[in-house]
């Protein structure tokens, strides 16, 4: 195990370094017109070169990303250079909404998923048959067009929670309940039906095998079968779908938080990238990178012990 953990981590550095030299290239070769917005339409080319030297936009590319990655090693992001905020504390202030939202949303998924992934999967009549329906149905939805209809219907019209976030510092659990519902519940519908499919196709694949023909001529109880072995055989598939999603939820958090108006990572996201702000944009994914490089990491692990083929392979 210990071997296998270091492999995965091995991995993960190296995805780190490729996507932060991938990403700072791109900013690097687009970052041609931040001084002049920093000192504005009025300011003589002689400012504007002044700026760009204090900035470090005159060195060259190799120069600027070993300086701030040597930075980024010892816990130094820099600062945003628009409101000179420094970027570890930008993050911190608004990534506990982002995982919040993304960790409360994959567990819903989690709970819905499988409970439906089950019935459907032992339930083969017309419940079958509505299940995934109702999945690819609840696939074919955009989140971002389920958040902007769920603003509309329950907070505009029906005014059953805010339109937009009440999150702020020392806010109550009540502001955090009434900014989050709608979001986790936009994130979490697509996820739900994506997941819920598998885990059928999973628990399925496991209901067909050999040892569950054994256990049930045994005079082992059905329940017993279900959630004790077949649900167990099928956790490593769950897993790696949830993962994904996982993924996917961080990404999709971006849009939803701009819909709902949310003090996440994802808004911070993209005023950095709209207005240029290299550190800050670095700084989001540099964490964004390591929050999925440990996500994949657990689940992998989890995965390892249930099933040591894994380990093997």
């Amino acid at each position: 195990m210990v071997s296998f953990t270091l492999r995965r981590l091995g991995a993960g550095v190296v995805l780190l370094i490729a996507i932060s030299i991938l990403t700072y290239s791109i900013l690097f070769f687009s970052s041609a017109n931040i001084a002049r917005n920093l000192v504005g339409d009025q300011a003589t080319e002689e400012q504007v070169a002044l700026k760009e030297q204090q900035l470090g936009l005159d060195q060259p590319f190799l120069s600027r990303f070993a300086d701030w990655f040597m930075s980024a090693l010892s816990g130094d992001f820099g600062r945003s250079w628009f409101t000179s905020e420094p970027v570890a504390v930008a993050i911190a202030n608004r990534l506990p909404i982002t995982l919040t939202l993304v960790a409360v949303a994959i567990l819903l998924t989690a709970i819905v998923s499988t409970l439906i992934g089950m019935l459907a999967a032992v339930k083969r009549g017309w419940m079958d048959r509505a299940v995934q329906v109702g999945a690819v149905i609840g696939y074919a939805a955009p989140g971002f067009v389920l958040a902007v209809l769920f603003v509309t219907l329950f907070a505009v019209q029906l005014r059953l929670v805010p339109p937009v976030s009440t999150i702020s510092p020392g806010a109550g659990a009540a502001a955090w309940f009434t900014s989050l519902l709608l979001p986790v519940i936009a994130l979490a519908i697509n996820a739900v039906a994506s997941s819920a499919q598998q885990l059928r196709s999973a628990i399925i694949k496991q209901l067909e095998r050999d040892y569950v023909r054994t256990l049930r001529s045994r005079g082992i109880a059905e329940r017993e079968i279900l959630f004790r072995h077949v649900l167990r055989s099928a956790a490593p598939a769950g897993l790696t779908i949830l993962s994904l999603q996982f993924i996917g939820m961080l990404g999709g958090a971006v849009i939803v938080e701009q819909i709902f108006a949310l003090p996440g990572i994802g808004s911070l996201a993209v005023t950095a990238t709209s207005a240029g702000d290299i550190p800050v944009v670095m700084g989001v994914v540099l964490f964004t990178v390591i929050i999925v490089i440990v996500v994949n990491l657990l689940v992998d692990l989890v995965n390892g012990w249930l099933n040591p083929k894994v380990r093997v392979s």
